[in-house]
């Protein structure tokens, strides 16, 4: 399994808007082969911060399989424009001890 993580900063006062985007978001990314379940966590201390955690069954079904989709042209155009700046994504693996 893979993690997904990605730090989101929404421009100022569109907070609800963007959750209200992310919900209709949640059901295109939902529908992806390699798709396990997905957090979005809204940040306490910064306002306007969010972090979105995605897990994946292998990093190409993010990689490849969504980000290569046409449903991710769907996905963003509901929200990358909410964001300044644009978010870094990262990929993690569990460490097994």
């Amino acid at each position: 399994m893979i993690l997904e993580v990605a730090i989101l900063d929404v421009k100022p006062n569109q907070n609800e808007d963007f959750e209200q985007a992310f919900k209709a978001a949640q059901s295109i990314i939902s529908l992806m082969p390699g798709y396990i379940n997905l957090q979005l966590q809204k940040c306490l201390e910064k306002k306007g911060r969010y972090i979105l955690l995605v897990n994946w069954q292998k990093l190409e079904d993010h990689t490849e399989g969504f980000r290569k989709s046409p449903e991710y042209q769907d996905w963003k155009a509901l929200l990358h424009h909410f964001y300044d700046p644009f978010p870094e994504v990262e990929h993690y693996s569990i460490v097994e001890l």
